[in-house]
């Protein structure tokens, strides 16, 4: 199912003027037993009621100009049972950069990290949350749920194309499951283009969004799993998947990832990844990465971001050309960094770089 416009109950509003306060709202809700019961059309109606937000303009910078920017965020079961939200930090961070890159101000950091955790905690008290399944560590957690949480930012009421100087913050929480479904994790380039040079592709804005839903959408309906983007300039250089960073293992074993600018966003599983793998003294490169140097000299590819954690990609085809790595199956490397990541996420390693921070009632 992926993601699932089911928000849970409690949401975070906050709203900047001269500094950023805000409150969370509980939405209309039955008990989760009471609400798995309702008929079909009675849970969407609730759902709907509960995607409503009447204090927020309807017109406005946001939904006239896509003036806006939003994180994606995982709280993830523990084996002991507790619940951990993966470097919210990072996120809080990152959405203030996103923020003042469109001109506006930048939220609190702390303020959107006590949003996230404090949403997460609300909403598990009501009993909207998910549990863990020990049946996930068979296929080392591809197929686990975890609790998606979504920061977004929204603009004061206008018509006329101006920057948002008051922008909203809102935080809302929802299920999700695995973000690629089914057995084949073929890729395919796109000639459309994701991001120039000296514009927004460094921010996780709302209008970065379009042409890779465009992309995707068209790689898909061909039979593929995901599109990769190649550089606007010389569309020689890999850049990134519709939602997600993109990795090279090489013949000699070593892991390249495209390097960070202004047409790359600075994904915070990517980060993780590259940790992970330096602890392992493997060597890492963040540098431009040709297609021909990954269709000639890649034995492993995969992408990486907070909804699609590592997915291998197993063959990548360019123009008629189709590459299979590994023999159509997922890289040794690809796989060992998926299950070192997801078991840490979901406690089944060691946290050593505490990255995961516990949700309190």
């Amino acid at each position: 199912m992926a993601f699932t416009l089911s928000i849970y109950p409690w949401v975070y509003v906050g709203k900047f003027d001269e500094s950023w306060s805000g409150n969370f709202i509980e939405q209309e809700h039955l008990s989760p037993e009471e609400e798995a019961a309702l008929s079909g059309n009675e849970l969407e109606a609730l759902h709907n009621r509960r995607n409503s937000f009447p204090d927020l303009p309807l017109v406005n910078y946001t939904s006239q100009y896509g003036l806006g920017c939003f994180e994606g965020v995982k709280a993830l079961p523990q084996k002991d049972g507790g619940l951990k939200v993966f470097r919210p930090d990072e996120n809080a961070a990152r959405m203030s950069r996103s923020m003042k890159g469109l001109g506006m101000p930048g939220v609190d950091e702390e303020l959107c990290e006590r949003a996230i955790l404090g949403s997460v905690g609300r909403n598990a008290d009501l009993g909207f949350t998910v549990k863990y399944d020990p049946a996930w560590e068979k296929d080392s957690f591809l197929t686990a749920g975890s609790i998606y949480i979504r920061p977004f930012s929204w603009s004061e009421p206008g018509i006329g194309i101006s920057l948002s100087h008051k922008p909203w913050l809102v935080v809302v929480n929802t299920a999700v499951s695995a973000y690629f479904s089914g057995s084949t994790f073929d890729a395919v380039t796109t000639d459309m283009i994701r991001a120039t040079p000296r514009g927004t592709g460094w921010i996780k804005c709302d209008a970065n969004y379009v042409i890779p839903c465009l992309a995707k959408n068209k790689a898909v309906q061909a039979g593929y799993m995901e599109a990769i983007f190649l550089d606007a300039a010389e569309h020689k250089y890999i850049e990134e998947g519709s939602s997600c960073n993109f990795f090279s293992v090489l013949k000699d074993g070593t892991l390249v990832t495209p390097g960070l600018g202004d047409t790359i966003l600075p994904g915070i599983t990517r980060k993780s990844i590259i940790t992970l793998a330096q602890d392992r003294g493997i060597k890492v490169e963040e540098r431009k990465l040709a297609l021909e140097e990954v269709l000639s000299d890649g034995a492993e590819s995969f992408v990486s971001g907070t909804a699609a954690g590592i997915t291998p990609i197993t063959s990548l085809t360019h123009e008629g050309n189709k590459v299979v790595f590994k023999n159509g199956t997922p890289g040794e490397l690809t796989m060992s960094l998926l299950k070192e990541l997801k078991g840490i996420q979901y406690g089944v390693l060691e946290d050593r770089h505490n990255w995961m921070v516990p949700v309190e009632s």
